[in-house]
């Protein structure tokens, strides 16, 4: 089980993510628009720069959904991959099937 405050604190990131993604996605394509002069793509640039750290969505974390762990991420089924295998035995998981050899 991840700390409490892990978790918090990456949900508060994927907030903070949601409400500036179309504010970070204009000023990104402003400074890349080889159209615009130079000036205004700079101007772009540090308005980006100026943003919240936690805005960026690289710095979400992908957490199991059911104790927060943050390694073994099965994207699949949004656990980790000892409550993903877990799970799998159990037969909760559509469409996965257990193999032996």
């Amino acid at each position: 089980m991840a700390k409490r405050s892990k978790i918090v604190a990456n949900d508060r990131r994927r907030a903070t993510v949601e409400r500036l993604a179309d504010r970070r996605g204009e000023l990104r394509a402003a400074a890349k628009d080889v159209r615009l002069p130079m000036a205004d793509r700079m101007a772009a640039g540090r308005a980006l720069a100026a943003l919240p750290r936690d805005s960026s969505p690289v710095r979400v974390r992908n957490r199991d959904q059911v104790d927060g762990r943050p390694r073994g991420f099965v994207g699949l089924a949004g656990l980790s991959r000892i409550r993903f295998r877990q799970a799998a035995h159990r037969g909760e998981l559509p469409g996965i099937t257990t193999s032996s050899w």
